[in-house]
């Protein structure tokens, strides 16, 4: 799953030439300068989306920018114009020629003081590009020992906070993960660093509700959205542990099966919950391709 097909060249990565947008301004990635006081270096006070580009068109940007906006409003940060955040994006997939490829649209409060307070700056907006991650054919997770608050102020919202996402993840890999399931202070499952989760348990494809402090991922809401037959509910370790197959979502993983939870293997990777939930998305794609407002 991922990676660049043989078809798109391989966008810009890094290096001499590679084009972001900061601030209205399409400049060189090396030429590109934040303030050493930007609020999203010093204190991590900013929002961020992460979207795929498929051959060299973005994919489920309103929903994006939607969310975006959704996260600078739950941050106390000011509207933005996501027209402008829309132009940006367009141009950083023209100036790099992307054809299959990640991009980021980063936004901070700007430059402000080392402590808490925000300045009284404008914002800082950065649309960068990425080469698209090369996903193994499954996952393997481990289930992290720190609880998810799903009560505390950054819940739903995409933050730039994400130190405790970076432990956990490291923690996992050490493990031989590639990825780190997070429960909540109830003890239900809640989602992954970096994506969402989706549990088959009794023939029912379930994913915890936001309630359970997960992210609104994209992704996820196209599954809901979709004919195969996915709910909301909480959902326990034990259920986890008991399921006959599972996968996780997000915009860079797609659906992408589970093969081990802890070390020990599901029955199916991928499972026919899984395998359909992937054709429904992949058909998705292919739809908001053929589309001429994708």
């Amino acid at each position: 799953m991922g990676g660049n097909r043989a078809e798109d060249p391989a966008p810009a990565v890094g290096g001499v030439g590679v084009k972001v947008w900061l601030n209205g301004a399409v400049v060189d990635e090396a030429d590109a300068r934040l303030s050493v006081l930007d609020h999203g270096v010093t204190v991590g006070d900013g929002a961020f989306e992460t979207l795929r580009v498929y051959a060299g068109r973005p994919f489920s940007v309103d929903r994006h920018l939607e969310r975006l906006a959704a996260s600078a409003a739950g941050l106390g940060l000011p509207p933005i114009s996501m027209e402008s955040v829309r132009a940006g994006i367009a141009a950083v997939v023209s100036a790099n020629e992307l054809g299959d490829a990640a991009l980021r649209v980063t936004l901070t409060s700007g430059p402000g003081p080392t402590g808490s307070a925000r300045g009284e700056g404008p914002p800082t907006i950065v649309v960068s590009s990425s080469a698209a991650p090369d996903w193994a054919p499954t996952s393997s997770v481990w289930v992290a020992p720190w609880p998810r608050n799903e009560r505390g102020a950054m819940v739903g919202i995409k933050t730039t906070s994400y130190a405790e996402n970076v432990v956990a993840l490291a923690w996992s890999r050490e493990r031989g993960g590639d990825e780190a399931l997070l429960v909540n202070l109830a003890g239900n499952l809640c989602e992954g660093t970096g994506s969402n989760l989706f549990v088959v348990v009794n023939d029912r494809l379930l994913t915890p509700p936001l309630s359970a402090g997960c992210l609104a991922g994209v992704t996820r809401a196209l599954i809901l959205e979709a004919s195969v037959g996915a709910e909301e509910a909480d959902l326990s370790r034990a259920d986890l542990a008991g399921a006959t197959e599972a996968f996780l979502t997000s915009s860079t993983r797609h659906v992408h099966p589970i093969a081990t939870v802890d070390g020990h293997p599901l029955t199916a990777a991928p499972g026919p919950h899984t395998t359909e939930a992937a054709v429904a998305f992949a058909a998705l794609r292919r739809a908001a391709r053929e589309s001429p407002n994708w």
